[in-house]
């Protein structure tokens, strides 16, 4: 899906925003399509490298099915190749591992939904690496979940380009989407652009689907009160109910040379946040900080404890209203 054919049997792919073109017997920037005759193919269509329960709050997603569980797949591949990347053992396998064939589990959108069903999951999450990538198998998958009555979720970096995040966003429930700086950060350090994304995002919203957001805090590199405060801005402006996760860093891959995200910086992206004009923003990584609790924008009143991926407790009503001021708060609650 996504392509078309172009002269000298080049083709061009639309499935994410490098729209690369390939040709004969090469590979696109995600290494995992291949023109082979004319035609692109996907690499990875069922070779599942992880699969997994997780709770919906590791995604993170605060505000989709609090306490359910999600049965979490993804391939080999990415179409960034970020310097801090924590899963870059799949994500960067195919760049780093041309010559050896890709690894995984083969499995049908059948497997995949039945294991959903029998472990008691009320979503599959698409997810670990970009599932962009592997988006013929995620859309496979997510019209029988759909049908057997179990969501899908997307956790993604949103480099998609309009063709493509309508044809997902027609199946998806929920996707949380990384808005990782500006634009400099996303050409030095993820090797992309950041324009996509935000459209992905405004997209997303627009088509339905349940949004949140996601910025690791990386020192010195995307920690300015400028990078954050345009992000909120941004934010604000498409919904301010969206959920922001500030997620505290640490080294990684080929950023090493960084050290962890301070936790004032964090609490000063939170300040940033609800200044800005948003009504939700968590602090991620940091769970003794009790910064991951949901308030009532309205009355103040705690609605969801949480520590960690675990829930303590919850008082929302079945649709997401506090039952001290009657507030209903954005969300997929039941």
């Amino acid at each position: 899906m996504f392509y078309e054919g172009i002269e000298d049997g080049k083709v061009r792919c639309f499935l994410c925003a490098h729209r690369c073109v390939i040709g004969e017997g090469k590979r696109g920037i995600c290494a995992v399509r291949e023109n082979r005759g004319g035609k692109l193919y996907t690499l990875v269509y069922g070779k599942l490298a992880a699969m997994n329960v997780d709770p919906i709050e590791k995604k993170p997603l605060f505000h989709f099915l609090p306490g359910s569980r999600s049965f979490s797949i993804a391939t080999v591949g990415c179409n960034f190749r970020c310097e801090h990347c924590q899963n870059y053992e799949i994500s960067q396998f195919p760049r780093e591992r041309p010559d050896v064939e890709i690894p995984g589990r083969q499995a049908t959108p059948e497997d995949v939904v039945s294991a959903a069903a029998a472990q008691g999951c009320r979503s599959i999450s698409y997810t670990y690496t970009e599932p962009t990538i592997f988006l013929e198998f995620a859309l496979d998958c997510a019209r029988l979940a759909r049908e057997r009555g179990i969501k899908n979720v997307f956790v993604s970096n949103g480099f998609m380009t309009p063709e493509s995040a309508a044809a997902a966003a027609a199946f998806l429930d929920a996707n949380n989407i990384d808005l990782k700086g500006d634009e400099r950060f996303y050409r030095d350090i993820c090797h992309a652009r950041a324009a996509p994304v935000r459209e992905t995002i405004r997209l997303m919203k627009e088509k339905g689907v349940w949004v949140e957001v996601t910025t690791l805090i990386i020192p010195g590199l995307n920690d300015s009160a400028r990078i954050l405060g345009d992000i909120a801005s941004f934010l604000v402006s498409v919904d301010p109910s969206m959920p922001w996760h500030v997620s505290q860093f640490y080294p990684a891959y080929r950023l090493l040379d960084r050290p962890p995200t301070p936790v004032a910086t964090l609490r000063k992206a939170v300040e940033i946040g609800f200044r800005s004009g948003l009504k939700h923003v968590y602090m991620g990584n940091v769970p003794e900080e009790a910064g991951e609790d949901t308030y009532c924008p309205s009355c103040g009143a705690m609605l969801i404890s949480r520590t960690g991926y675990f829930i303590r407790s919850m008082r929302l009503t079945g649709n997401g209203e506090c039952p001290e001021c009657s507030y209903v708060l954005g969300g997929v609650w039941s």
